[in-house]
């Protein structure tokens, strides 16, 4: 009996173990042991000769690169939730199907939005320079001293109230905050009685009444700078943000402008406008403490990880067995 022949899949980071032996029992799995991020020729190489290619958000498949794509690829299967670093739509015209990896990233990313919301007005990031920058030995307690801002009954304002922005407002509200947002669409009526939100058909409006504002919306071309440098002026000088979404979502040169001139008190960043590069003048506002800065690690859970991994051979595997991949993503769905 002639053995099926297993699909040749091409992944372009390292992944947790337990995804990559599945893998490979799976799949003829070209494995990238040392984690170094694919170059362009690696990647041109990758779609002449793969059934499947397995990108994560770091890698650019662009039209000209699916251009160059052999009749043979006919799976992009995205470790990844947001799919932004993907031309879907020069996909499709290939005939080549794209998957992502979505809802499972939720309650991490949530997590690490509220421990922003926590540390940025708070000063926790400055308190622990403190102590490590001095080994260990400082003046000790004072009435005066490393004074933050309390969190409990002031106004949050989350922009995008989605599987995450909920999330984060069953958080929020936990620790005292009020529940403000602005969406495409209001939520259902229950969510909203049982967060006790209010909405905002306009987000002008809403930075201007809110003491913390959460970024929560996807990547796209609408939401491109949708924090604009007119928008960022519209918030109090007391006001405090928090991005966990994507970087370009804020218009990072006029966040440092109202951060500099102290126009918003402080913000937390997870993420940023042209990472992994960070804007040296971030780095500095951070170094003064009004800027609380993390690598991109909102998500990054072992858990959060391997249901990543998981969701990618359950795409790839129903994709090959002739069926439509549970997390397919179509143009103009993005």
């Amino acid at each position: 009996m002639t053995q099926k022949k297993k699909p040749k899949v091409y992944i372009t980071r390292r992944l947790p173990d337990v995804v990559e032996t599945r893998m490979r029992e799976l799949f003829d799995a070209e494995l990238n042991i040392d984690d170094t991020p694919r170059t362009q020729p690696e990647l041109v190489a990758a779609v002449r000769t793969a059934d499947v290619i397995v990108p994560t958000l770091t890698d650019r498949i662009d039209a000209a690169l699916i251009e160059q794509a052999g009749p043979q690829l006919k799976l992009i299967a995205c470790f990844s939730n947001g799919v932004d670093n993907i031309d879907v739509e020069a996909a499709a015209k290939r005939g080549i199907t794209v998957t992502n990896t979505p809802n499972v990233l939720t309650e991490d990313t949530a997590d690490m939005t509220m421990a922003l919301i926590l540390a940025v007005p708070r000063r926790l990031a400055e308190g622990a320079r403190i102590i490590t920058d001095r080994k260990g030995e400082w003046a000790g307690w004072s009435p005066t001293w490393m004074l933050g801002r309390r969190i409990w009954g002031k106004r949050l304002g989350i922009v995008g109230m989605g599987r995450i922005g909920t999330a984060v407002a069953r958080r929020a509200k936990a620790f005292g905050l009020s529940i403000h947002y602005h969406n495409r669409n209001r939520v259902r009526p229950d969510t909203e009685d049982a967060l006790e939100a209010t909405y905002w058909d306009s987000l002008d409006q809403m930075l201007a009444r809110v003491d913390i504002v959460s970024v929560n919306c996807p990547s796209t071309p609408a939401t491109y700078h949708l924090l604009s440098a007119r928008r960022l002026e519209l918030m109090q000088p007391t006001s405090y943000i928090v991005n966990t979404a994507r970087g370009g979502i804020i218009d990072e040169a006029a966040l440092i402008k109202c951060l500099k001139e102290g126009r918003i008190a402080g913000a937390g960043l997870d993420v940023f406008e042209h990472e992994p590069a960070v804007n040296p003048k971030l780095v500095k506002l951070a170094s003064e403490g009004k800027v609380v800065l993390l690598p991109h690690m909102s998500s990054a859970t072992l858990e959060g990880r391997i249901d990543m991994g998981e969701k990618v051979v359950i795409n790839i595997r129903t994709f090959f067995d002739g069926h439509r991949p549970p997390d397919r993503v179509l143009p103009g769905r993005v």
